[in-house]
């Protein structure tokens, strides 16, 4: 990475029920399913495949990519159980099967893996729903979703879902390159989603930063004014940091620190950009297996001027929401990142949430519990009188020292804990700070780590009707195909 002090992790992580990506780790002729993996022994004539146990299939399939005739199609074996030696295991079973032809009367089994690996697990290349194909686009089904794409992407198998829509890995075949797709459905359905899609795309065009997630390409559409669907095409990573977090992987001290320091030196970028990112939680920290960490996400980022007036909505995920933003402060900035990250330590080192609040409220109380009770001076930033006089109402807590949540820790990380879970914004360190702390000792060089060179504006017209939204994501898009810009001109 560079500019940065590498500090070796002597133990990279072992993604066994983290990994979003398996089909990153076979061959590239191969793509096993969902809770498939290859082990080590892949070169010797005996393969060995794992299994999840929510494979219904008597015995080990092997799925393939085959490109034939310019398209691209899924082929299915399966071995008949006499040839397998199988073992229990605890996560699955493991088949050891044996290279052998199989027997014509086991050809039904083979249109029966097909079909559970097709419907279930893999993308499946199908037919235009009305028949014709436009030029440059195929058609994928995945978790019973239509993907039309550039003919070069190649969807390999779902690996996300959530509100926006579905994420698959996919490969370039142009490149050899490995990416992820997001399908955003029907994104000017809904005008703040659209809105979201602007910004992020916006934001990712101007950003280049080794821990921030790379937009590699917007596929343009097949129609300019009535599109509704958004596939954007980013650098795909193994999982993310909430997978890890709930995973059994063992987390060392190294491990947390690398994560931090790489979490706060994006921040650092992104501010320096007059970036907040205003939703900052571990499922928007991709995660490879090295350890190399990504900030992802910008849907609700904003730009930053000082003390900025902010419109009173949605803003960060409840569990990692700073006390101004859950007492409806009109005024905030930079901090309320710092807080974000705060707890997204805590949680690393704890293994669990930090203030699992259930909703605004409780969310406080929670805070109060574990920070103590607030001096009046501490509650001068509450610009609400109604707020500041619920804290007030609070019970008195003594607080909890986060040495007695977290005794393991290294005394270095609850110092930098301490200072990052300040109630008050202005009393909570800063992103540099926090990189110059001595946790982060022989990991940060600040000469290494120059600012955004340009300031970047996300100043939207939130008032802007679909048709408008519509064409600058248009816009936006072409950035990504300066073929089709200047062709237009």
């Amino acid at each position: 990475m560079r500019g940065v002090r590498k500090k070796k992790i002597n133990s990279p992580l072992v993604l066994r029920g983290a990994r979003r990506s398996e089909a990153q780790r076979v061959p590239r002729a191969e793509a096993l399913g969902e809770g498939a993996r290859l082990t080590n022994e892949r070169r010797s004539p005996n393969r060995v495949y794992r299994l999840g146990r929510d494979a219904h299939l008597e015995a080990p399939i092997v799925v393939r990519l085959v490109s034939e005739g310019g398209g691209i199609f899924l082929t299915a074996s399966w071995h008949p159980a006499p040839q397998i030696e199988e073992k229990s295991s605890k996560k699955g079973w493991v088949f050891r099967r044996k290279r052998e032809e199989t027997d014509s009367k086991d050809q039904s089994k083979e249109v029966e893996a097909a079909k559970f690996f097709t419907e279930k697990k893999m993308a499946t290349l199908v037919e235009p729903p009305n028949g014709v194909k436009p030029l440059g686009k195929h058609y994928y089904s995945m978790w019973q979703t239509l993907f039309e794409i550039d003919t070069k992407y190649v969807p390999i198998k779902p690996i996300g879902r959530g509100a926006y829509g579905i994420v698959c890995s996919s490969i370039n075949r142009e490149t050899n390159e490995k990416v992820a797709i997001k399908k955003i459905h029907n994104v000017f359905e809904n005008r703040v989603d659209a809105l979201r899609t602007l910004r992020e795309l916006k934001l990712l065009r101007h950003i280049r930063h080794e821990n921030v997630i790379a937009l590699k390409d917007v596929m343009m559409p097949t129609h300019r004014t009535s599109f509704n669907d958004v596939y954007l095409v980013y650098e795909l990573m193994d999982t993310d940091l909430h997978q890890i977090i709930k995973s059994p992987q063992p987390l060392s001290n190294d491990h947390c620190k690398y994560f931090i320091f790489q979490l706060l030196r994006g921040l650092k970028y992104l501010h320096s950009a007059n970036i907040l990112h205003r939703d900052l939680k571990p499922g928007n920290l991709l995660v490879n297996a090295n350890c190399d960490l990504k900030i992802c996400d910008f849907g609700l980022a904003r730009t930053s001027r000082g003390n900025e007036q902010f419109m009173t909505e949605y803003v960060v995920t409840r569990w990692y929401r700073a006390p101004e933003l859950l007492l409806c402060c009109d005024n905030y900035g930079t901090s309320i990142d710092v807080w974000s990250v705060g707890c997204i330590f805590a949680e690393i080192l704890g293994r669990k949430p930090i203030f699992p609040g259930t909703e605004c409220l409780n969310q406080l109380k929670l805070i109060i519990n574990v920070l103590g009770s607030q001096q009046e001076a501490d509650l001068a930033f509450i610009d609400n009188p109604k707020a500041r006089r619920y804290i007030k109402s609070l019970p008195y807590s003594r607080g909890t020292h986060f040495s007695h949540l977290y005794p393991q820790a290294d005394p270095l990380a609850i110092d930098l804990l301490q200072r990052m879970l300040v109630f008050d914004p202005t009393k909570r360190i800063t992103v540099t700070e926090a990189l110059l702390h001595p946790y982060m000792s022989g990991l940060y060089d600040p000469r290494s780590n120059p600012p955004a060179q340009v300031p970047i504006n996300l100043d939207i017209d939130e008032n802007m009707g679909e048709h408008m939204i519509r064409e600058m994501v248009w816009i936006e898009m072409l950035h990504y195909h300066p073929e089709i810009a200047s062709a237009n001109v």
